[in-house]
């Protein structure tokens, strides 16, 4: 198996699939999947759906087809090892492709053996990397699962992850009044200087347990010699309870009006909630069954809360109890990023026991 997931990643790699620019991959997972009897159709969105019939409950394997940047162009170097890793001016890939291969080895598996298994839905989404934006156009009326595995989480093998955060953006456009800085600059109103005051007084970093608030671009000014009129600030808030979120939202809001309208400016506040926290009960199917299967491949499970997102949340809010499995990708979103072929067959066996019906 090791032989088959090292060409198939390496396919993968050659291919080209930043947010946006899926086509290649779609294209190359349709003809792949069409060659062991399964279709995939196809949505307006890209996003790739299959159900392989089985008798039992429903469960959905999941992963996202597109990377982050710097992803065109990508080499991969293969070490003796069973380590394959960029070749350090782009990324890997193995976010998410290391997924993309081990669910299909697990699909081609069911498919050649015949083997007695759960029934089986796939979701391979676009746009993960940009919050979900494909599982959220994704008609997820047509999935009867109740239980998903999203293969897109990095760190060892056994690890999962049951929970994750809303990410919330916000912008404060703070609005003053231009003058010349060295004439007369009692006429203008410092719009910077009043932002200023208003970021000062945010909680920033680790606001409490669970809950991250952050600025992280500040764009304004015209010149050394103008009073700015505007300033332009931008960032993000993180919460493992939605309702927290909202929350420190509006107080961040709220310190940009007051002080604002202190130093006589107007502020403008736009927010977007990207995606929303969700959290699956430890005792549920989901993670008792990822348990038992890993104990019987070999590796210890670990389940723990991330702070990262994935189509999970959006899966979580159609009803679907999941976990974010590991899937052997290490240094993510970084040109130093790898993935281990050894890892990933143990994935693909971990895999395999979730989708037997040992009642059958």
């Amino acid at each position: 198996m090791i032989e088959e997931i090292k060409k198939l990643l390496l396919q993968l790699v050659e291919i080209d699939s930043p947010s946006g620019e899926e086509n290649g991959i779609i294209k190359f997972l349709k003809k792949k999947y069409e060659e062991i009897g399964i279709h995939l159709q196809e949505d307006n969105s890209g996003n790739l759906y299959a159900e392989i019939e089985g008798k039992g409950d429903y469960l959905l394997l999941s992963a996202h087809m597109d990377t982050v940047n710097p992803g065109k162009g990508k080499k991969a170097v293969v070490n003796a090892d069973g380590i394959i890793s960029s070749d350090g001016t782009t990324i890997l890939g193995a976010d998410d492709f290391s997924g993309l291969v081990e669910i299909y080895e697990v699909a081609k598996y069911v498919m050649d053996n015949h083997i007695p298994h759960k029934a089986i839905e796939l979701l391979f989404t676009t746009g993960e990397e940009r919050y979900c934006v494909g599982a959220k156009k994704f008609d997820f009326r047509k999935v009867k699962a109740k239980t998903a595995y999203v293969l897109d989480l990095s760190g060892p093998v056994g690890r999962a992850a049951y929970a994750a955060p809303t990410i919330l953006s916000f912008e404060a456009v703070v609005r003053g009044k231009a003058a010349h800085a060295g004439f007369n600059p009692e006429e203008g109103i410092h719009a910077i200087q009043a932002a200023s005051r208003a970021i000062g007084k945010l909680q920033l970093g680790k606001v409490k347990e669970g809950v991250t608030g952050n600025v992280g671009i500040i764009q304004g000014g015209k010149g050394t010699n103008i009073v700015p009129d505007e300033v332009r600030i931008q960032g993000e808030i993180r919460s493992m309870q939605h309702e927290d979120a909202i929350r420190l939202a509006d107080e961040y809001r709220c310190i940009f009006e007051e002080e604002s309208a202190a130093s006589g400016a107007t502020v403008s506040w736009e927010e977007e909630i990207h995606i929303q926290a969700y959290e699956t009960l430890l005792e549920s199917k989901a993670v008792k069954e990822f348990e038992n299967a890993v104990k019987a491949v070999g590796p210890s499970p670990k389940l723990e809360k991330t702070f990262g997102g994935s189509d999970q949340n959006v899966f979580a809010q159609k009803g679907i109890e999941g976990i974010v499995v590991a899937n052997s990708m290490y240094n993510v979103h970084s040109v130093e990023e790898y993935t281990n072929l050894f890892e990933m067959e143990k994935v693909v066996e971990i895999l395999k026991e979730i989708v037997r019906n040992e009642e059958i």
